[in-house]
């Protein structure tokens, strides 16, 4: 009875390692197959009354289905025992009240002994086996704890590369949306960027080139600031020589008379373009004209005219800024006519041409 029950156990061990390798070996969908029997419905299976709730909905809980089948199962042993004790009962009462009973033996009694042992051999072998059986349940449990803890993992990480791989196609659906054939290509892409290199170094030389203009415009605006602190000056001792004449004169309209002159001369100067004027000696005078009209512009033609002495009568040119080349027989004309506002006006005219 031993050797018996140490080849079942080693049948029973074979049988577990091989239901381990096979589920090791098998790809279990334990979630997909919970989603599946929540929305089974055991419309089907009108045999087992204890399965479907009142209204005919599935009953989802793996814990209340077992409980029914036990109950079940009690219930059917119950009815068994009940028939077989009727049944006894039926078969002793036939006997009792037969015409011709037939008469139990020892030997009927010795079968029915030697029937029961053999199936409470049989019984406690299954019983034995069973016993077996929960205990390697019990031993392959955690294993199998394990592979469904280690299937779940790999599950949701499944589903989470699965949701990332979704979301790229999308932000890459959106980019492709957002920019629209012809897409930048490589080679598109370097040609570009050797532009906006360019781009960048001329408007680098462009910078530079402000930059000198701006500082030469801030040397400007110094000197004309010099310039007008000179002015300021000069325009205070004019106040205090108007000051002083208002004393000597009793005439009050020579203060805005002068005023007006000097105003109404710088006016002129400023539309002329006469930048200076210089009385060299009492024959000769120097007038310098600023050519560019535009701001900033530092062209100026000089013009010396010479007198002759003690009288207005124009006796030779000089002209500094412009070549006396191109000036031709109009110098020539004008002196010979005695014409130097005219000189002048033809002079600048002809320098402002060029």
């Amino acid at each position: 009875m031993s050797a018996g029950a140490d080849n079942q156990r080693a049948a029973a061990m074979e049988a577990a390692r091989q239901l381990q390798t096979a589920l090791l070996n098998a790809r279990l969908h334990i979630r997909e197959a919970r989603s599946q029997f929540e929305t089974k419905r055991f419309e089907d299976i009108v045999d087992w009354p204890g399965l479907i709730e009142p209204g005919g909905a599935a009953v989802k809980d793996p814990a209340i289905i077992g409980g029914d089948v036990a109950a079940q199962r009690s219930y059917l042993n119950k009815l068994k025992f009940q028939y077989l004790e009727q049944s006894a009962k039926d078969k002793y009462v036939k006997n009792i009240v037969s015409d011709d009973p037939q008469p139990v033996t020892a030997a009927d009694k010795e079968s029915l002994r030697l029937d029961n042992e053999r199936k409470k051999a049989v019984l406690k072998a299954a019983k034995v086996k069973l016993e077996e059986k929960y205990k390697d349940i019990r031993n392959l449990a955690p294993f199998v704890d394990e592979d469904y803890q280690r299937a779940k993992t790999f599950t949701d990480e499944a589903a989470s590369l699965a949701q990332k791989i979704v979301d790229a196609r999308l932000a890459l659906t959106r980019l492709r949306q957002a920019h629209p054939h012809p897409r930048l290509t490589v080679t598109s892409a370097e040609a570009q960027l050797d532009d906006q290199v360019l781009q960048m170094q001329a408007s680098d030389v462009e910078l530079a080139e402000l930059d000198k203009t701006v500082a030469e415009v801030k040397d400007r605006v110094k000197e004309s600031a010099r310039e007008l602190e000179q002015l300021k000056l000069k325009r205070a001792e004019i106040e205090k020589e108007v000051k002083a004449v208002k004393v000597e004169v009793e005439d009050e309209r020579v203060a805005p008379l002068y005023e007006w002159f000097t105003t109404s001369l710088a006016f002129m100067h400023s539309i002329t373009g006469l930048a200076s004027q210089q009385s060299v000696s009492e024959n000769e005078l120097r007038l310098t004209y600023d050519i560019d009209a535009y701001p900033g512009g530092d062209r100026q033609v000089a013009i010396t005219l010479l007198f002759v002495p003690n009288t207005r009568q124009l006796a030779d040119v000089h002209v500094e800024g412009i070549s006396e080349d191109e000036l031709g027989d109009l110098i020539d004309s004008h002196i010979q006519a005695n014409d130097a506002p005219g000189l002048i006006a033809a002079v600048l005219a002809r320098a402002r041409q060029r």
